[in-house]
């Protein structure tokens, strides 16, 4: 992630990852300025970037908002663990002392076995 402040005390961003880039500032001139400099490479030029990453970009204009989902994500998760949209959901936090230890792992020889077919990153990250 690059960034910089611009004279009028606006901000300019720019993030790369391998080969996907952002472009983000309040400023519509330092945005196309930036993209000035790209003349060494080809650029697909969306407008508005509506996903990046994986993670889909949703704008409030009026509210001034953006907000990051991962619904998309979320829907194939779900599917592999065989639980439908109309799933309620519900957040519950963890308490902050709650610490994960090796000693709670499975030690008898069925839940190992039982284990072995769940897709431990996947129900990890979710």
């Amino acid at each position: 992630m690059y960034y910089n402040k611009l004279s009028d005390g606006e901000y300019i961003y720019l993030l790369l990852y391998v080969d996907d880039m952002l472009i983000a500032s309040k400023s519509r001139s330092a945005v196309d300025k930036l993209k000035d400099l790209s003349f060494e490479f080809e650029i697909k030029d969306p407008d508005e970037a509506k996903k990046m990453l994986g993670m889909e970009i949703e704008r409030d204009h009026k509210g001034g908002k953006v907000s990051l989902t991962q619904k998309g994500y979320l829907k194939k998760v779900l599917q592999i663990f065989n639980i439908n949209d109309e799933t309620k959901s519900v957040s519950i936090q963890l308490a902050p002392y709650f610490k994960l230890k090796a000693t709670m792992s499975p030690t008898i020889v069925e839940e190992r076995e039982y284990m072995t077919h769940v897709p431990y990153a996947n129900a990890v990250r979710v």
